[in-house]
């Protein structure tokens, strides 16, 4: 028997903390021990039912894992391999890992990095990951240190946390924007060099306004997103990968034909495996572990509830970090 976040649908919505044994799981050549999960806005949204994340049920939450594989079908893994799981529909049409347990295929995990244990992988998670596919998106098309400021909304979240300190490690000069203004020794303690008040992009703007940012990293989108690129540098770049302000995308076409300005769309659930071994690659070169503390918080599986209800408050900061066993 272990412990696993299990979401049920009938007869009314429910999310707790219950123990199953291996029959629970799903089907897949690879069974883990999962020692550390960790909490997205997709595990919020799906947790707290405030929208159809999940697309089979019962469902064991959780799009991310880190442990060890404790047996395999699979020739490309062993048993004590250490892996990183991140997306493939995991916690959404397949069980996840916010559970002692998962059985997940195999071409879905990633080894993961000497230079982070199975905590420190969580608490990079999706959010951080999708970080880094945003820091290789603006790389491919160009930007380099010292081509100016370069932007990260939402800051304090999980995806904003790791771009900054990724980007200010790289040499870029990093604005943050934040809704919390008492968290701005945080963010420039993760290497910001300036912070600013969300409500300078939140709302409605017009198409085309002072360039400003090389480059910019969004994980909010709707007038937040469509700010950025009316801001964006001539012949710079958006790395477009969240909806935390919403879906919509309330621009003009001013900045792509005027100022031939990329819109880059970011994927992190599917995303090929080469992609994903070049992230986390970059991750464990380009990230300070030293920082992982200071952005993520621990927290036992049976407080991943309550937590997520936070998170969907917007009442955290960085990445929560939940040990399953």
């Amino acid at each position: 028997m272990f412990q696993a976040l299990v979401l049920e649908k009938e007869p009314a919505f429910r999310a707790e903390v219950r123990s199953v044994d291996d029959s629970f799981l799903p089907e897949g050549d690879v069974t883990v021990a999962v020692e550390y999960s960790t909490l997205n806005f997709k595990d919020g949204l799906a947790i707290t039912n405030k929208s159809p994340v999940v697309r089979s049920w019962p469902m064991v939450a959780g799009i991310d894992g880190s442990g060890t594989v404790l047996e395999s079908a699979s020739p490309q893994w062993k048993k004590g391999d250490p892996f990183v799981l991140n997306g493939f529909g995991v916690g959404e049409t397949h069980k996840g890992c916010l559970a002692g347990k998962a059985r997940l295929k195999s071409q879905w995990l990633v080894k993961r990095p000497s230079a982070f244990s199975a905590k420190q992988a969580m608490a990079i998670g999706t959010a951080g990951y999708t970080a880094m596919l945003c820091v290789l998106a603006l790389e491919r098309h160009g930007l380099r240190p010292g081509d100016g400021e370069v932007l990260v909304t939402g800051a304090t979240g999980g995806v904003g946390s790791v771009a900054i300190a990724v980007l200010s490690q790289l040499g870029h000069q990093v604005v943050a924007a934040t809704g919390k203004a008492h968290e701005a020794e945080y963010l420039k303690a993760l290497g910001a060099s300036a912070v600013i008040d969300r409500n300078e992009l939140s709302a409605p703007g017009k198409p085309l306004q002072k360039e400003r940012w090389a480059g910019v990293v969004d994980a909010v989108g709707s007038h937040t997103l469509a700010n950025g690129l009316a801001q964006t540098r001539y012949g710079g770049a958006v790395a477009a990968c969240g909806l935390a302000q919403g879906m919509d995308l309330p621009a003009s076409v001013a900045p792509f034909i005027l100022r031939g300005v990329a819109l880059l769309g970011v994927d992190s659930v599917m995303a090929p495996m080469h992609l994903r071994e070049q992230a986390w690659t970059r991750l464990a070169r380009d990230l300070d572990p030293k920082l992982l503390a200071s952005m993520s918080t621990e927290i036992g599986l049976d407080e991943a509830v309550a937590a997520a209800q936070k998170l969907m408050a917007g009442q955290v900061r960085g990445r929560i970090v939940v040990k399953t066993a």
